[in-house]
């Protein structure tokens, strides 16, 4: 017996240790961060406030590379398809690893089964921006009598099909019995110049892309998404409050890696990630956006995506979304 516990401790041995090298080495490179989302983007603003962060934790240039396109799935299926190395990872959002398993019926890859979560970054919430010169409403409720009072006059921009500020848009109308036209965009910066050119009457964009146009005057914030105000921008009620009682509809951005990725790697990712989230200054700035950071680790971020999945499956069931 102590002979085969001696082989078994070998061939563990045999196993592990070149992953803890690898992982002790690691990273040689710069590193390669895909999002499907383009410049200037939601997702985009926070990966940059997190790069320098990231950077100086692994020692390491962390190259961030757009490939937009399919509601994010472009990037997905890349990162999905790459070599679990430690030098491709992928920024995702409960959109690309939530909504499009649902939305999506012919995906090349399992938003699960082919990734490592490696933790969630923060939570963002989305607000009811207008452009008062096309439909000039005060509140929530003014907004739903407006869209009443003339059915299938007005477009609502999203930030492309399937993605959270779509759903989220479409589910408040169907809750709230509107008939309005979607217009999807190719990405936030498109979607937000739609609004203000008013080309589209409305968006429910993400809090920290709204801001500056809010407070330059050129829209109008009437409710925010989730069921507790923000502080960003502390005035503006709760759709919930304002007249929808238990809508909520929220997303995150987080940090994914092919399948196959060595735990020593996932682990170190991980404690960068926790480093950046814990710099009071991150915090400030992602609070002062609309953002509110939110750690996960390895465990907790597989169980959110899980959880996920299944919430917006039921979302998109209910609003009938669908793209082939």
């Amino acid at each position: 017996m102590p002979c085969l516990l001696r082989r078994v401790a070998l061939v563990v041995a045999a196993v592990l240790l070149p992953a803890m090298a690898q992982a002790q080495d690691w990273p040689t490179k710069p590193i390669n961060l895909y999002m499907g989302f383009p410049a200037g983007s939601g997702v985009d603003v926070v990966a940059r406030m997190l790069q320098p962060s990231i950077e100086k934790s692994l020692g390491q240039r962390l190259v961030i590379d757009y490939k937009p396109g399919a509601g994010g799935n472009v990037a997905s299926e890349l990162v999905a398809r790459a070599a679990p190395d430690g030098y491709t990872f992928l920024l995702g959002t409960a959109a690309t690893h939530g909504v499009n398993a649902a939305l999506y019926k012919r995906l090349s890859f399992d938003v699960e089964a082919d990734f490592t979560p490696i933790s969630t970054l923060n939570d963002v919430s989305n607000v009811l921006t207008i452009n008062p010169k096309v439909i000039d409403a005060t509140s929530v409720q003014d907004f739903i009598a407006k869209v009443k009072a003339a059915p299938g006059k007005y477009n609502y921009a999203s930030t492309g099909n399937g993605t959270g500020t779509h759903l989220a848009f479409a589910e408040f109308v169907h809750k709230a019995g509107l008939e309005m036209v979607h217009v999807p965009y190719k990405g936030g910066p498109e979607a937000i110049q739609g609004v203000l050119t008013g080309d589209v009457c409305c968006i429910f964009n993400q809090v920290q892309t709204a801001i500056p146009h809010w407070k330059a005057g050129k829209v109008r914030l009437l409710g925010v998404t989730t069921k507790k105000r923000v502080p960003a921008i502390a005035d503006v009620p709760t759709i919930d409050e304002a007249g929808m009682p238990g809508f909520e509809s929220y997303t995150w951005f987080g940090i994914f890696a092919p399948k196959g990725l060595p735990q020593p790697i996932a682990e170190k990712m991980n404690a960068a990630l926790k480093t950046a989230l814990a710099d009071p200054e991150i915090q400030k700035k992602m609070v002062e956006l609309g953002n509110t950071p939110r750690y996960e680790t390895l465990g907790q971020f597989k169980a959110t995506v899980h959880a996920d999945r299944q919430k917006w499956a039921e979302v998109v069931k209910s609003v009938g979304a669908t793209i082939d």
